[in-house]
């Protein structure tokens, strides 16, 4: 299994801490070798970087750790193959566009009869069940919103609806972006925290590292980190739950969805 790596907050900030634990784990702690990339939002704007080489030694992921980009949202994920050649066009995230918004995916699991999704509108460049499913879930949502939404909350509702079917085909766990919003869905495993003042030290269960935000940080910041495991071994981290999506801003929770699968509850509570 691949694993994700996301960060929303309310001040443009780096993401060199985490990313560096994050990292050792494709190829070093743990053995997702076969690429890995990440994406920043950065004032109204948008890049990232992709590896199909293991992200331990990659002379890319040394110059991201080294570079401290700031950025209020990031999405990342070292990959372990599972369908698909080990190769750039299948290395995450993936990107493609919507209501003139760059929206970014990464996809953590192995999905079981994905290639009869149909593709109304976007087409894949790679060869992955990951990437097909993204393809899918963006075309769902043009059809059903070929503008944005004057109430997001829609969008959120049909968001989970659709990552909940993707979820009847396997393990889905997703990271998506367009830039506003940081959207997290559960099928297994994804752990999140949230720092804000008072902040502490943090140290890394993966590599020895330890970091003093409040060296880093003013009372004001509010910095949320989601992972498929927790990345530090002195904190308290939250698991998320099978069928839960949580929507992100600013290092804020906007809104919480839950399983209908789980529980005869309603979609959402916010």
């Amino acid at each position: 299994m691949c694993e994700l790596l996301g960060m929303s907050a309310n001040v443009p900030t780096d993401i060199c801490f985490s990313l560096t634990g994050f990292l050792h784990r494709g190829g070093g702690t743990g053995p997702h070798r076969d690429g890995w990339g990440i994406a920043f939002y950065e004032e109204g704007g948008y890049r990232d970087f992709r590896d199909p080489h293991p992200s331990v030694d990659s002379p890319i992921a040394r110059l991201i750790r080294d570079y401290p980009i700031k950025s209020h949202v990031v999405i990342s994920h070292i990959r372990q193959a599972n369908v698909g050649g080990v190769r750039l066009a299948n290395t995450h995230p993936f990107t493609r566009e919507m209501w003139g918004r760059q929206w970014c995916y990464a996809h953590n699991g192995q999905l079981k009869g994905w290639e009869a999704l149909g593709l109304p509108f976007y087409a894949p460049v790679g060869s992955t069940d990951s990437e097909h499913a993204f393809c899918w879930l963006m075309g769902e949502l043009r059809q059903r919103f070929p503008t944005p939404p004057a109430q997001p909350e829609r969008l959120w509702e049909a968001l989970h609806e659709l990552c909940e079917h993707l979820r009847t085909l396997g393990v889905f766990n997703l990271l998506l972006s367009d830039g506003y919003y940081l959207y997290c869905f559960c099928s297994t495993k994804l752990a999140h925290i949230t720092r804000r003042a008072p902040f502490g030290k943090a140290q890394l269960s993966d590599i020895e590292m330890v970091v003093d935000f409040i060296e880093h940080t003013t009372c004001h910041d509010v910095v949320s980190v989601i992972a498929t495991e927790p990345l530090t071994d002195n904190e308290r981290w939250c698991r998320m739950e099978p069928g839960e999506m949580l929507v992100w801003r600013h290092g804020e929770i906007q809104a919480r969805y839950v399983s209908r699968m789980a529980a005869e509850a309603p979609l959402v509570s916010k």
